[in-house]
C-alpha cells in the first residue's frame, strides 16, 4: 500500500511541475521552435536540462537557477523533444542539431560567448559544443555526466536499446541501469521518476529520436584534451554516471571535480551543495 501511494504521489507531483511551467519566449532553430526564459544580469549563463525534464524542472525548482540570476544574466531552454519547445519524430533532427540550438538560441540573443552549464543529456550537450564551437565557450559545466567513451559499446547499445523499448510504447528507466560494470545502480525512486516520465509525460517517440541521436554528441580523447576552458564538474556520490565525471581527470587538465556526499542522479539537483560550488565556480572565472 506504502508503494502505490508513493507511486501515485509521484505522479501527482510530475503531473503539477510539468504543467506549471514560467512563460518565456520562443524562436526558431532551423524549423524546430525552442522554448527558452531569460533572467537576471551580467555574464550570460545557458542552462541545458537532463532527459524527459524541461528547463523548470532540472533548474528552477532545485533553486538553482535563482541562484544564480542573483548575478548573472541566466537562460534556460527547453530542449527539443522536451517541455514547450517542438518535438520532431525524425532522429536527424537531434544530434548536433541539439547542440546547433544552443549556438542558435547564442545567435538569436546577440551574445557571442556564454558559460555553458549542463545536467546529465544537458552535459554530453555542453560537452560536445565545447569540441565544436569554443569560441561561443567561456567555461563549460557538465554535471551528473561526463565522458563516455565512444568504443564503448555498452552505452551505445544501451541507447539503443531504450530507444527500442519506446518504440514500443514502454517506459523505459535511466540508462544506467543498462550499463552494468562497475557502476552504482540506480536508485529505486530514480527508476519510477524516469518511467514515469517516459510513459505518460513526454512525447515517447520525440524521445526515441533524442535517444537515437546521443551517439552524434560521441567526443574522443583527443577532443576532450583539446578543451581549454574551465570545466566544472559535479555529480552524485551515488550517480551512476560519476564514472564518467572521473574519467575526464588527467585527461581535462583544468577540471575541477565535486562529488555530493550521499546524493544520486535525481537528488544531487536539489542539493545546496551544487548551486554553491557551480555559482563560486562561475563567479571565480567571471570576466574570463
Amino acid at each position: 500500500m506504502l508503494l502505490v501511494f508513493l507511486i501515485l504521489g509521484t505522479i501527482g507531483i510530475a503531473h503539477h511541475l510539468l504543467t506549471h511551467r514560467v512563460p518565456g519566449d520562443y524562436f526558431d532553430s532551423n524549423g524546430v521552435r525552442v522554448h527558452y526564459t531569460d533572467e537576471g544580469a551580467g555574464e550570460p549563463v545557458l542552462l541545458l536540462h537532463g532527459f524527459a525534464v524541461n528547463a523548470d524542472l532540472n533548474w528552477r525548482r532545485p533553486g538553482i537557477l535563482n541562484a544564480l540570476k542573483k548575478d548573472f544574466r541566466v537562460i534556460a531552454m527547453d530542449l527539443r523533444g522536451h517541455g514547450l519547445s517542438g518535438k520532431p519524430h525524425e532522429p536527424d533532427k537531434y544530434g548536433m542539431e541539439m547542440v546547433n540550438d544552443v549556438v542558435r538560441l547564442l545567435d538569436h540573443l546577440n551574445i557571442q560567448k556564454a558559460h555553458i552549464v549542463g545536467y546529465s543529456l544537458g552535459g554530453f550537450i555542453a560537452l560536445k559544443l565545447a569540441v565544436t564551437n569554443p569560441e561561443r565557450v567561456l567555461t563549460v559545466a557538465p554535471l551528473g555526466s561526463g565522458w563516455e567513451q565512444p568504443d564503448k559499446s555498452a552505452f551505445l547499445q544501451a541507447l539503443a536499446d531504450m530507444a527500442k523499448d519506446l518504440e514500443s510504447g514502454k517506459g523505459v528507466g535511466p540508462i544506467s541501469a543498462r550499463l552494468g560494470g562497475q557502476r552504482q545502480k540506480p536508485s529505486f525512486l530514480h527508476t519510477c521518476w524516469v518511467t514515469l516520465m517516459t510513459k505518460y509525460f513526454n512525447d515517447h517517440l520525440a524521445l526515441v529520436g533524442v535517444l537515437k541521436g546521443i551517439p552524434e554528441l560521441a567526443i574522443t580523447e583527443e577532443q576532450l584534451r583539446g578543451i581549454s576552458v574551465p570545466v566544472c564538474s559535479i555529480v552524485g556520490e551515488r550517480d551512476p554516471l560519476r564514472t564518467g565525471a572521473e574519467s575526464m581527470k588527467g585527461i581535462v587538465l583544468r577540471q575541477e571535480l565535486t562529488i555530493v556526499p550521499n546524493a544520486d542522479h535525481l537528488r544531487a539537483p536539489m542539493r545546496r551543495e551544487l548551486a554553491e560550488v557551480l555559482r563560486r565556480f562561475l563567479t571565480m572565472h567571471h570576466g574570463m
